[in-house]
């Protein structure tokens, strides 16, 4: 394994270089397509920065609702058997607060300038 460039590092100049060097080159739908490209560097690199910390706090969190162990997945398969049987519901402590904390994790990778999102950072 590399120790530098890092993934986060390699994906981020990509991205810059093709934003500030080629795209003020190309035009029409090619440009579209290149910008689409872009984007989804920008969100590899993001999810690349985020993932580890908000995998882990999603499982703290997964674990203390549910009081069993397993993988984000895993742990996410059992939260959505027990919703459907109707063991778990929004009156269930902390079920609320981790679907939120669950979404704004999600956004901050996804759609970190979702007007909606940025209004709620700022509640903080």
């Amino acid at each position: 394994m590399q120790d530098e460039p890092t993934p986060v590092e390699l994906t981020k100049s990509v991205a810059d270089f093709l934003r500030s060097d080629i795209a003020p080159l190309i035009e029409g739908h090619q440009a579209f397509k290149l910008r689409v490209a872009i984007n989804i560097l920008d969100l590899v690199t993001r999810q690349l920065t985020r993932e580890e910390g908000s995998d882990a706090s999603e499982v703290e969190r997964l674990r203390a609702l549910l009081g069993v162990d397993g993988s984000v997945a895993d742990l996410n398969r059992v939260l959505a058997d027990r919703i459907t049987r109707g063991e778990v519901d929004l009156a269930t402590s902390g079920l609320a607060e981790h679907l939120w904390q669950t979404t704004m994790d999600k956004l901050a990778v996804d759609q970190p300038n979702y007007a909606s999102y940025k209004r709620e950072l700022g509640r903080d």
